[in-house]
């Protein structure tokens, strides 16, 4: 097993990260820097962002629905995680820098959104949205909570989470701020294909000379 995996993650990690350039880190670092600001000052409340998610976690309902009650049940925040997740995954196998902090970034985000839904179990104050009969709308986390005993726990739970996310986002970023600029790094791929290309210049050119 041990050796499956470096198998997998040996070729991955060895590549290079694609370095951004100076300019687009900048403008990134600023973007960034201005939503963790605007995030701050919503004080637990739903961000503009926070729309998609809602999209994405009624899908989930739908999606994990098929596999019974309980992963229906939870399917909302699983696919809500599980989107950005994997597409930080496909970033991070292609070594794409921008793209891998973005979408961890907002994966980390979505906790916030999350935090607010848990911190709202008992009060119920947040509008209910539903993709079927609005009459058989429920709080996901009223449910959660209440099937697992933690329902009194909810805000302590919800500020956990919440306090996990942001420490999630400070971090990508920093980790993003201290990468290299430039010029990206060539992939071995590139290399290669650069170095065949090199020697059939040179084939060509000696095949003339004689």
């Amino acid at each position: 097993m041990k050796e499956l995996l470096q198998s997998i993650f040996t070729p991955v990690l060895d590549e290079p990260w694609q370095a951004p350039s100076r300019p687009g880190l900048v403008a990134w670092l600023i973007f960034y820097a201005g939503f963790l600001v605007y995030a701050f000052q919503a004080h637990g409340q739903m961000l503009f962002i926070d729309t998609a998610n809602l999209v994405v976690h009624e899908g989930g309902h739908n999606l994990f629905g098929w596999f019974g009650p309980t992963l229906g049940l939870w399917g909302g925040t699983l696919l809500q995680w599980l989107v950005p997740f994997l597409l930080a995954a496909y970033f991070f196998t292609h070594r794409q820098t921008s793209g891998f902090v973005f979408c961890l970034f907002f994966f980390f985000e979505n906790w916030l959104y999350t935090a607010t839904y848990m911190a709202d179990a008992r009060a119920q104050v947040l509008p209910l949205v539903t993709t079927g009969d609005p009459e058989f709308a429920e709080h996901d986390f009223y449910r959660i909570f209440s099937n697992l005993g933690v329902l009194e726990y909810d805000t302590k739970i919800a500020a956990v989470v919440r306090s996990l996310g942001w420490c999630g986002m400070i971090g990508i970023v920093i980790w993003f701020a201290l990468q290299p600029t430039g010029k990206a790094t060539q992939s071995r791929e590139d290399a290669a294909l650069e170095a065949r290309f090199v020697d059939y210049l040179q084939q060509h050119r000696d095949s003339q000379g004689r």
